[in-house]
């Protein structure tokens, strides 16, 4: 093996610039030139841009990372050889040394701030996950539980009670669920409990999510939810109404990774509660661990099956995935039993540690003859000739299925579901009406670029706009484009991902300005020229659409395989959709798509579960 290997993946597009520089640099700072070392600095670079948390040299020992007219070229070491010259090298530290690479017992190798961040979160986790709620009132919390969770017909276990009692019970709760699971609604009711525990001390509750959209959906379900909640006006005013993202909450500090709110500044809460778990970071969630005092509740909703972070890690995931989809200890149950829950015989008894986890599997969004639900069990079992056979199903109305059409073809076949979708939204003026309008209809990709990316889509979408006389010829700005926000803008207070409208001014008319949603449901307006990076954004990529939802999808897949068609791509764009899906796509490229799954190299569930 030689340093020109390096030269060579760079040229082939296989390491970038970054990677292929943060291996000369540590090369240069080990004082001694080592090939092994400089490729294994490359790969822990490229792995921890990918998403993965770490390198598993025995993933690659052995293999090449190249072929060539049918040779392997750039063969990467074997493992025992390759381990014994990264341990040698004075760049390369054991678990627990300060080195800018660190390589565990399993053959992972870190970036050291990517290994500090896992180890503190696991430590976190764990130290939460052992400790039982003192003080509470079994008697109260029995009567709030059937009250707020009146026993249904069917004799199965109420998921949803049990993870409201979990919550009170345990100072770290995890609940995990698909869409119209409940996820929300029962943490609406956990708060209730947990206030009428308190018996009229002050209770301070922390409600964030990780996109400013979701910070105003869980705004808005805890109003919608208060007016129906069985409690007394006390509980309902205690409960907040105020949400925020989870980087404002902990206090985000323009131009630096820090916040605010830290390990010896931390935050004053008694109950942090963060939806939309699976879009958090390793580093952001290490962050927020720091943040919350540890004698604090910390509750987490997510959906596990979901797309990861964009940024390293898949916390949700390496949480949730103990091996089982419930696990009690004996004292656990004994102590559920006492509040009239009762888990059933056939789950397996577990360690303590995993009490905290409960997942809710019974969806109340769907109609059962919409088949969305029946779609996203089968994309999410990888079963890809049942969810394109439901797709084809004309029994199903809400969810249908069409032949991808040849780029040429696209406006044509475009035209009347653009009109129809968002003519309506167009011609309003009122911002607040045409937010929510925009809403129903979404076109989700799962590229960027390309013949079939939100780039291209976007600009057809104009295109055909302009030759319809609907928005304005020839110019940018214009009355009911849609904006994205791309890049940060803290004085502003807006973030990547938020989304609004360009209308014209209700105090001057004549003046175009940007309307964005706030999350107390108020809207705010900007200059046009105040905003930061931004971009039209009638199709967006299902990565973007995270954490929101709109009544109908329709979902544009490219014409052949790329490493980001997972199932957990294609279940996150599914479970945007609360009426309709429609997909369009070709067979193979589908239902290979639904076979593949992200696996992110992480060593946290490895540290909670022992895996």
């Amino acid at each position: 093996m030689t340093t020109d290997y390096l030269r060579l993946l760079w040229d082939k597009n296989i390491l970038t610039s970054l990677d292929f520089h943060f291996a000369s640099f540590m090369t240069r700072l080990s004082g001694a030139a080592s090939p092994e070392l400089s490729l294994a600095a490359a790969l822990v670079s490229k792995f921890t841009l990918e998403g993965h948390t770490c390198l598993d040299l025995s993933s690659l020992a052995g293999k090449p990372l190249l072929k060539e007219n049918g040779n392997a070229r750039c063969v990467c070491p074997e493992l025992l050889v390759w381990r014994k010259i990264l341990e040698q090298s004075t760049v390369v530290g054991k678990p627990g040394e300060f080195m800018p690479l660190i390589l565990d017992d399993k053959s992972r190798l870190y970036l050291f701030r990517y290994w500090e961040y896992e180890k503190k979160l696991a430590e976190g986790i764990r130290n939460r996950a052992k400790q039982n709620a003192d003080g509470v009132d079994i008697n109260l919390l029995t009567e709030g539980l059937d009250r707020l969770f009146p026993k249904n017909q069917d004799s199965d276990t109420d998921w949803q009670k049990a993870a409201a009692a979990n919550s009170v019970l345990k100072k770290f709760s995890v609940i995990s669920g698909g869409p119209g699971t409940g996820k929300t609604f029962t943490v609406i009711k956990i708060l209730t409990l947990l206030l009428e525990q308190t018996k009229n001390q002050k209770l301070r509750i922390a409600l964030a999510a990780p996109t400013g959209k979701g910070a105003a959906r869980l705004q808005e379900a805890i109003k919608n939810t208060k007016k129906i909640l069985s409690c007394s006006e006390r509980i309902k005013e205690a409960i907040p109404d105020e949400t925020s993202t989870v980087h404002r909450l902990l206090g985000s500090i323009a131009g630096s990774p820090f916040f605010r709110y830290n390990a010896e500044n931390q935050l004053p809460v008694d109950v942090m509660v963060i939806d939309e778990v699976s879009m958090v970071s390793l580093s952001l969630m290490a962050k927020v661990h720091d943040a919350v005092p540890l004698d604090a509740r910390m509750i987490l909703l997510g959906d596990k099956d979901q797309l990861a972070s964009v940024e390293p890690g898949s916390v949700l995931g390496d949480i949730c995935d103990t091996g089982k989809v419930h696990s009690f200890s004996q004292p656990h149950r004994d102590t559920l039993k006492k509040v009239n829950i009762v888990i059933p015989s056939h789950i397996d008894a577990g360690p303590s540690v995993q009490d905290a986890i409960v997942q809710l599997e019974k969806s109340f969004r769907f109609e059962k003859e919409s088949g969305i639900k029946e779609l996203s069990d089968a994309v999410n079992d990888g079963d890809g000739n049942r969810a394109f056979s439901l797709l084809k199903n004309v029994h199903y109305p809400a969810i249908s299925w069409n032949t991808l059409p040849a780029p040429k073809d696209l406006p044509l076949h475009l035209k009347d579901k653009i009109l129809k979708g968002w003519e309506e939204y167009l011609k309003t003026r009122d911002p607040k009406n045409a937010l929510a309008l925009f809403d129903q209809h979404r076109i989700l990709c799962a590229l960027r670029e390309g013949p079939y990316g939100v780039r291209y889509l976007n600009f057809l979408i104009e295109q055909l706009l302009r030759r319809e006389k609907i928005i304005a010829l020839h110019q940018k700005w214009y009355s009911g484009r849609p904006l994205m926000i791309t890049s940060n803008d803290y004085s502003l207070r807006l973030f990547n991902g938020d989304v609004g409208i360009v209308l014209p001014d209700e105090e001057n008319a004549d003046k175009l300005r940007a309307f964005f949603p706030t999350s107390d449901g108020n809207i705010r307006k900007f200059s046009l020229f105040r905003l930061p990076e931004h971009e039209t954004v009638y199709a967006l990529t299902i990565h973007k659409s995270q954490g929101s939802e709109f009544d109908e999808i329709l979902v544009i897949l490219p014409d052949t395989p790329s490493p980001v068609l997972t199932r957990e791509l294609i279940y996150t764009a599914i479970t945007r959709a609360k009426k309709r899906v429609e997909i369009w796509g070709k067979q193979e490229v589908f239902q290979t798509a639904v076979v593949s799954r992200i696996e992110r190299t992480s060593g946290l569930r490895d540290a909670l579960w022992g895996k």
